[in-house]
């Protein structure tokens, strides 16, 4: 959880198993079914603007429930607006322009600033694009997004040069500056099951404004697991410029005052 950091030995790292990638489809119906039945939003938002970054081969249609869900847990939830995320069109920083506009347009007309979430491949745009525009950035969560193995210790590389993407571009100097936290609050949350990405690939260096918080998800089933759901929520549910790391006993005690349902107990014996 908080305490991983990831590995000085890049090398080590190693795509999941062709178990957890076969099975990643119905491990992720079963968490939207779980979803649907268990995650219930709570009112926790400010209201503030959040846009959601789809992962790779995902349009809006993917992260339909996840932006339902923070819309009905009181935060303005946004569409990153860009289609079905095929990677970059052409060199990364020219195309990043868009995706900047969008957020300091948005920070601009709510006079408050932008929270990015972003799954997968779209956590590393939402971390490029916080780079770009820090003053305009609440904070950046990323779900399964291996900003520290880009290439060779993901099976997500096969799909992306199939959708013609250009991985030409992940020089040495582009990985490191791909690796590179934002100067944001930021949270990665990663799972040791999935089985698209690497998970040690997915862990920031923890500082006072970076973290990791592991969870028991596929990496399908990213954005729609209601443990990673209440997570997303209860991140960005925290004061402006008041960041704290998480802590899951706090978050279950906050989630059940602001419900009005006393925390479970253990009974007498």
């Amino acid at each position: 959880m908080g305490s991983m950091q990831p590995s000085e030995t890049l090398s080590a790292y190693r795509a999941p198993s062709l178990t957890l990638l076969a099975t990643e489809p119905l491990r992720a119906l079963f968490e939207f079914v779980g979803a649907k039945v268990g995650a219930r939003a709570a009112p926790v938002g400010d209201g503030h603007p959040v846009v959601v970054y789809p992962g790779l081969g995902g349009g809006a249609l993917s992260t339909s429930h996840l932006r339902r869900f923070l819309r009905d847990s009181g935060f303005d939830a946004h569409d990153w607006g860009g289609g079905v995320n095929t990677g970059p069109e052409g060199d990364l920083d020219p195309w990043l322009d868009g995706l900047v506009a969008r957020v300091r347009t948005l920070h601009a007309q709510h006079g408050r600033k932008v929270s990015l979430v972003g799954w997968s491949l779209g956590g590393v745009f939402a971390r490029e694009v916080a780079k770009r525009c820090p003053e305009s950035v609440r904070q950046v969560i990323t779900l399964g997004t291996p900003f520290n193995s880009m290439d060779g210790a993901n099976h997500a590389g096969t799909l992306y040069k199939l959708l013609g993407g250009d991985t030409s571009q992940l020089t040495p100097e582009m990985k490191r500056r791909l690796s590179t936290c934002p100067n944001v609050p930021t949270t990665s949350v990663y799972s040791r099951h999935d089985g698209v990405v690497c998970w040690q690939g997915c862990l920031e260096r923890v500082s006072p404004l970076a973290e990791n918080i592991e969870v028991h998800a596929s990496h399908l089933g990213m954005g729609t697991n209601a443990q990673v759901l209440r997570i997303v929520a209860d991140r960005l549910a925290q004061p402006e410029g008041r960041w704290r790391p998480y802590q899951r006993g706090r978050a279950a005690m906050r989630r059940a005052r602001r419900t009005k349902v006393r925390p479970a107990t253990s009974p007498s014996r």
